[in-house]
């Protein structure tokens, strides 16, 4: 072992093992540049080298001593804990524990059946501190396990431990999530591998996760899960310490069931204020001051040239500070400060020089002090009497007079007064005080000391309560007596006053301040399951003090069974964050299974419950705030249930001061930033502080909504970067962000909070259950709800209705309502109209979807007698609607074989068209009606076969309102001459075409159309037919045309489409012409053959025969116009 110190020469140095001087010998050698050297070393037994040195230097100035550096010699122990022989049923789990000591740590394994167990990552866990967990146990895990423990010392077989599996017995029936194997408590070293094992059953199988009951995250870099819910922390650090809760949850149900265990991570003592080194004079004062952390908390000691400082008369030691006073020569030395604690030491020097100067004041006289109240006292003296000009300042030295090591105050004052008033004292103490005289060149020795005492005062506070319930009826207060500095005096007297919640009457009870029974109270004859409210207040001989706020309690609810009484609470602030629990339970014949404990600041609702099991008794509660006042109730459950609760309160203290620390506190980020991207975005950007240090920061980011406050609701990010997109929000939220800076395993403040409100987002889904009610003949109710969506804010709905007809069209008609309202009325709706409604959500942000339209059918008439009318449809009776078309999905089939038959009919048309067109051209020189050549026919038509085919021109007939053929087709006409055919050549033409105006002469049943054929200069053709009146579709119609004098009558090709005209139509640049220009009607015979004059008609793919009639054609002039 190495140990070089530097100084001014010579410089000698000696080792010291477990704080005694080290003896040489032939194993033990001092080498000549200090070190240390050990031969052969041994294990055990008086002359085991085991243990902690020091190397101690020293010179003509001094001597300092160096930090413990601990020898352990490697081993392996016997087991502490080896495996059990385990029962388990088919698809559970099984877990073997073994742990051995050893140095350094062994490394745990596992055999099955004397053979290395295969590791199936899926099922079978071995952890880092020697568990073995199998999950869904089957028949062939059963035989026999052992683990065997190795470092470098030895090799360890434990005792072999065998596992049963038992056949399941039909269905497992559904069970809460259960922790069978729960994280314990632990304490370890830095950079040690910490293990929290947890291990549920259920059915359905639990998930397990892991929180801290903090809410800080946990560090994701560091820690893994391992297996099926164990959580593994490697190399920890000091920020680990804290609670870790594991919790199992039944999926998607919100039974779930918490264990929890407190990681202490153990940290080696660390100077946040070292001692600097000082020049006073003879009979002047020294002091040194010196604060250490750690884990735990490391304990400071003072060495004077090596040597550990006992506290006398001139030296004293208190709140880590060493104190010289009256210094005298003998005082110029090395002084050190050591920190220590389980995890290691660390030193830190400082030297005082004394100054000899022989021309000094002689020291104040006739000091005296005089009470003035119960926190302040008069002092006065008088000049030294030698060197009293040469006074440049005194010193007032007090501390209080009782106890040792108290620490000793200072107060500095100019020379032009001899008096001085010391404030801030406790009441009711005394308190020494002495005078020292200040010159240019030192000091002169201390006054004669004086003792005075403060008068007493009203208490300053009041204890705090705990309320424990023993029955239904009644309740034990209790309280901590007041520390002197709350008390200011003798407590004389309490008063404990009491009410229920709904009764202003306030009873009250006076205690003595003094006796066996003086800090309790049991009230009795209470009412059971009621909220009392209690408070108290202390009086000392000065008077009252104010009372405490109102504590509450209910007392338990009458119950035949037996549970646990309350446990025994007892509560320790630890230091300025954390609060040592402890308890033991009361006497009671309930078997109790565990205990539950909660804590929550005052003015807070109740947070999350810790459970412990039976043979727990103590647990630390950290990351609490300084200066608080927190609520911690405890209670033990049974069988039966939970039991009576022990209610305390408690305070943490303030946390001490360092305003000298060497290490100062990492500055807050600053210039934090916030910008809202979206509905659910932030962009969050900060500057990191001015500092030199080029060590790596990290930063982590506090979010959550502003009201109402949830602590469950806040969330951490961390990052390496000065900008982060915080995403996940709830829109239109307000929320409030901080930033905090991490380097080196310290952490800034919290920055300044800002706060952003994330955007309104538009609808995303549209308003839900749609329901359209038709509530009279043409008046229809439209009802929804709104979209489910968080935060959402709706200003207005848009109703979308039509008909099918004007839904095919694209025409909507358009209703606006507020947010408010989710009802709408439909009015002036036609009957025999099937009508299509949807709705939709908007608000400032945009437009949401529709709903799937819903239809409505308003039928034809009055509603038969008997049914209701209000009849609804929602979306669940709408039909599907793709690409905007409706479709009964129930007939998708039945259309696409509709589909394919129609293609297959068009492809049959065209074939038949085009081979007749063929014919056609083959014989059209006969066949055709003869050339028009413009000039007027006056008592007969040419014959059609002298026309040429090429130069034959047809005027078409305007149709009426109906069908000429129920088949449809081409406008074709055709006679006994062959078809009627415009030129190709001719299309251009332009013609005036006019219909006989003629009135319609009513029959039952029967339709009168008339037609002409008009153009200037050419022949006037006029028709007219008679067909039935059909109640949809119109029929064909029966009448066939021939030129004037033809006896012999013509089939018609197929008729033309319906046109939905009036028939009245004129050229475009011709005037209105006379709609009595044929004055004679056709006239219709009925002249059938026996083959002759009968057409057959298709309609829908079934051929039907209907006669025809030949139609006689009355040609008549026309002028042109």
């Amino acid at each position: 072992m190495d140990c070089l110190a530097q100084g001014q020469p010579p410089v000698d140095v000696r080792w010291q093992k477990n704080g005694a001087k080290l003896l040489e010998s032939d194993r033990v050698r001092v080498l000549p540049n200090g070190s240390l050297s050990l031969s052969f070393v041994r294990r055990g037994g008086e002359q085991s080298d085991e243990g902690s040195y020091q190397c101690l230097a020293h010179n003509k100035y001094g001597a300092i001593l160096s930090q413990r550096a601990r020898l352990t010699i490697s081993s392996i122990s016997s087991f502490v804990t080896q495996p059990s022989p385990v029962v388990v049923t088919e698809g559970s789990v099984a877990r073997f524990a073994c742990s051995v000591t050893a140095n350094p740590p062994a490394i745990i394994t596992w055999e099955f059946n004397q053979r290395a167990l295969p590791l199936e990552t899926e099922r079978i866990t071995v952890l880092p501190n020697g568990v073995l967990q199998i999950h869904e146990v089957k028949p062939e895990d059963a035989g026999v396990y052992c683990c065997i423990a190795t470092n470098i010392a030895s090799r360890l077989r434990s005792r072999e431990a065998t596992l049963t599996v038992n056949p399941a017995s039909g269905a497992k029936p559904l069970m809460k999530p259960q922790i069978i194997a729960g994280p314990q408590n632990i304490s370890t070293s830095l950079h040690q591998t910490v293990v929290l094992e947890c291990v549920a059953e259920g059915n359905p199988r639990p998930l397990v996760s892991w929180s801290r009951a903090d809410s800080k995250p946990i560090d994701v870099f560091g820690a893994r899960v391992l297996g099926s819910g164990n959580l593994v922390i490697s190399s920890v650090k000091a920020q680990h310490s804290g609670i870790y809760l594991c919790r199992a949850t039944t999926p998607r149900t919100r039974n779930y069931t918490v264990a929890a265990a407190n990681l202490t991570v153990l940290v080696p003592p660390s100077l946040v204020e070292k001692p600097e080194s000082q020049t006073r004079p003879r009979a002047g004062t020294a002091r040194f001051s010196c604060q250490a952390e750690g884990m735990p908390s490391p304990r400071i000691s003072w060495l004077k040239n090596g040597v550990a400082i006992h506290s006398n008369g001139r030296i004293k030691m208190y709140n880590s500070k060493l104190v010289i006073t009256q210094i005298i020569p003998e005082d110029d030395a090395i002084y050190q400060c050591q920190a220590e604690n389980s995890q290691g030491s660390v030193l830190s020097m400082a030297r005082l020089i004394v100054v000899m100067s022989e021309d000094r004041p002689s020291a104040p006289r006739n000091v005296h002090a005089e009470t003035i109240s119960s926190s302040a006292i008069l002092l006065a003296w008088e000049r030294p009497q030698y060197n009293a000009e040469k006074v440049i300042a005194y010193s007032v030295h007090y501390m209080k007079a009782e106890g040792l090591n108290n620490e000793e105050y200072q107060a500095v004052i100019g020379n032009d007064t001899t008096s001085h008033i010391v404030d801030d004292l406790e009441p009711a103490c005394n308190y020494t005080f002495y005078i020292v005289a200040y010159m240019p060149m030192g000091a002169s020795r201390m006054s004669e000391q004086v003792t005075q005492h403060t008068l007493e005062d009203v208490p300053l506070r009041t204890p705090e309560l705990s309320l424990t319930s023993r029955s239904p009826t009644d309740i034990l207060v209790s309280w901590q007596p007041l520390p002197a500095k709350l008390s200011r005096g003798r407590v004389s007297a309490y008063r404990l006053s009491y009410r229920t919640a709904a009764d202003e009457q306030v009873s009250s009870v006076e205690l003595p301040g003094e006796g066996e029974n003086s800090t309790q109270h049991l009230l009795q004859g209470l009412q059971p399951d009621t909220i009392y409210l209690l408070r108290i207040a202390v009086s000392t001989r000065i008077g009252w003090s104010q009372p405490s706020a109102w504590s509450s309690h209910r007392t338990p609810k009458t119950s035949s069974s037996t549970v646990p009484p309350a446990p025994n609470l007892e509560l320790e602030p630890l230091n300025c964050t954390s609060i040592t629990v402890r308890w033991h339970p009361a006497p009671s014949d309930a078997i109790i299974q565990g205990y539950k404990l909660l804590c929550y600041p005052d003015g807070q609702t109740e947070g999350s419950t810790i459970q412990f099991h039976p043979q727990d008794y103590q647990y630390t509660i950290a990351g609490l705030d300084p200066r608080r006042k927190y609520h911690v109730k405890l209670l033990a459950f049974s069988s039966h249930g939970d039991g009576y609760q022990a209610h305390q309160i408690v305070s943490t203290p303030g946390c001490p001061s360092a305003p000298n620390r060497r290490l100062a506190t990492l500055p807050a980020p600053d210039h934090v930033h916030g910008q809202t991207n979206s509905s659910s975005v932030v962009m969050l950007s900060w500057g990191r502080p001015a500092f030199s240090s080029g060590k790596p920061v990290s930063y982590s980011i506090r979010y959550g909504p502003v009201a109402p406050y949830n602590a469950s609701a806040v969330r951490y990010l961390q990052t390496t970067e000065q900008t982060v997109m915080v995403q996940g929000l709830r829109s239109n939220t307000r929320y409030e962000f901080v930033v905090r800076l991490h380097m080196d395993q310290m952490s800034s403040p919290w920055s300044s909070p800002i706060y952003q409100r994330t955007l309104l987002e538009a609808p995303s889904s549209p308003p839900l259950a749609v329901r359209v009610t038709l509530i009279e003949d043409d008046t229809a109710l439209v009802s929804w709800r709104q979209p489910e969506q968080t935060n959402l804010v709706v200003t207005h709905y848009t109703i979308l209705y039509a008909s099918q007809r004007a839904w095919l069209a694209g025409e909507w008609q358009v209703l606006q309502r507020e947010g408010s309202n989710t009802m709408a009325l439909l009015e002036k709706l036609e009957s025999g109209n099937v009508y299509m409604v949807k709705i939709s959500a908007s608000n400032q942000a945009g437009d949401g979807p529709f709903s799937n339209m819903v239809e409505l059918p308003i039928l034809r008439g009055k509603i038969q007698q008997g049914k209701n009318p209000r009849h609804t449809y929602s979306q669940t009776e709408t039909t599907v609607f793709t690409d905007g078309l409706p479709f009964d999905e129930k007939s998708m089939t039945g259309i696409i074989i509709g589909v394919c038959i129609a293609l297959a009919c068009i492809i049959i048309c065209i074939f038949i068209l085009i081979t007749k067109s063929k014919t056609r051209r083959k014989s059209s020189s006969s066949k055709m009606i003869g050339r028009i050549n413009g000039e007027v026919m006056h008592n007969g038509v040419p014959p059609a076969n002298q026309q040429q085919a090429e130069n034959a021109e047809v005027l078409v007939p305007i149709m009426g309102n109906h069908f000429i053929d129920a088949k449809g087709g081409t406008p074709l006409m055709i006679n006994r001459s062959g078809p009627i055919i415009s030129s190709s050549q001719n299309k251009a033409r332009k013609w005036n075409i006019f219909s006989s105006a003629e009135k319609r002469i009513p029959k039952k049943n029967q339709a009168v159309e008339r037609g002409c054929f008009y153009e200037a200069g050419k022949t006037v053709l006029q028709y007219e037919e008679e067909q039935a009146v059909a109640s949809l579709q119109p029929s064909s119609l029966q009448n066939f045309y021939r030129p004037l004098g033809e006896s012999e009558s013509s089939q018609t090709s197929e008729g033309s489409r319906d046109t939905g005209d009036s028939g009245n139509f004129s050229h475009d640049e011709a005037e209105t012409s006379s709609p009595n220009i044929c004055q004679q009607p056709f006239v219709c015979e009925d002249k059938r053959g026996p083959s002759e004059n009968v057409a057959t008609v298709n309609h829908g793919g079934i051929s039907k025969r209907e006669d025809t009639s030949s139609c006689v054609l009355n040609v008549c002039a026309h002028a042109s116009v």
